[in-house]
């Protein structure tokens, strides 16, 4: 029997793509909602959860091309929830991490629907775990910052490069793969070393995670001859040279290596 209240949006966190990642919490709204939204990079692995008989409505984005606009998104969202129906609006990694959570959420709230936000992991932390790098590490990283390397409608990134360009702190880049060329450059001009190591990881936590150990100077052309899929998350910084067995001497050779 459904135990959810009727005529509400759960904006849920998705996580990396390990399903067992999802918080049980995640897991209880996605397997007793009347429909699922779901976004492009939610993993299959976390749709094998979703019940046969629940309907699913897919909304998912890809770069340049949007089948469905964010306003229709939140037309749909409010529309299954004045029906009544229990609506579970499945985003990658965290909804209020570069999810847009929080603007779903003031066009449903202002159309009177109730909102209920429930947390996920955030790609960031999902990468850390699975490739062993960490974000902060003692004498290395002193904090850590979250960023996008994307504008809607491609507009110029405009990012406090002299503030990112630390070299006590790890930057996190999300949705950057096509700006990394630069970034990078950015980071460079406004002081980083070129020889900071970069590591760049796709479909973190999930069978098609693929790393890529480089540097500053090199990660764009490195990038060129090893495509990785869409999503892929930059973490510069020292904490990179932690990376298994090779990042240390990656780092000081210059030279990019890999791994599946």
């Amino acid at each position: 029997m459904k135990d959810l209240t009727k005529g509400k949006v759960f904006l849920i966190g998705a996580g990396p793509g390990d399903p067992e990642l999802l918080t049980l919490k995640a897991l209880r709204v996605l397997q007793t909602a009347d429909v699922v939204v779901f976004d492009r990079l939610v993993s299959p692995e976390i749709m094998a959860l979703v019940p046969e008989a629940t309907r699913r409505i897919d909304v998912g984005k890809m770069p340049k091309f949007h089948k469905v606009p964010q306003e229709q998104i939140n037309d749909i969202l409010i529309s299954e929830a004045l029906k009544g129906r229990a609506v579970a609006r499945l985003k990658g990694g965290d909804p209020l991490i570069f999810g847009r959570g929080s603007e779903e959420a003031a066009d449903l709230m202002d159309a009177g629907v109730s909102v209920e936000y429930v947390p996920g992991i955030t790609s960031a932390q999902g990468a850390a775990c699975s490739t062993g790098v960490p974000l902060t590490h003692r004498g290395l990283a002193t904090g850590v910052r979250y960023v996008t390397g994307h504008r809607a409608k491609d507009a110029t990134l405009d990012l406090d490069w002299a503030s990112l360009a630390s070299a006590e702190t790890t930057l996190v880049v999300y949705m950057g793969a096509m700006n990394m060329p630069e970034i990078a450059t950015q980071l460079m001009a406004h002081g980083l070393p070129d020889t900071m190591p970069v590591m760049a990881i796709a479909s973190a936590t999930t069978p098609r995670e693929a790393r890529l150990i480089s540097t500053l100077d090199a990660i764009a052309t490195d990038l060129q001859s090893n495509t990785l899929e869409a999503p892929v998350l930059f973490v510069i910084g020292h904490v990179v040279s932690l990376y298994p067995q090779t990042a240390a001497e990656i780092a000081e050779t210059h030279r990019f290596a890999a791994y599946a």
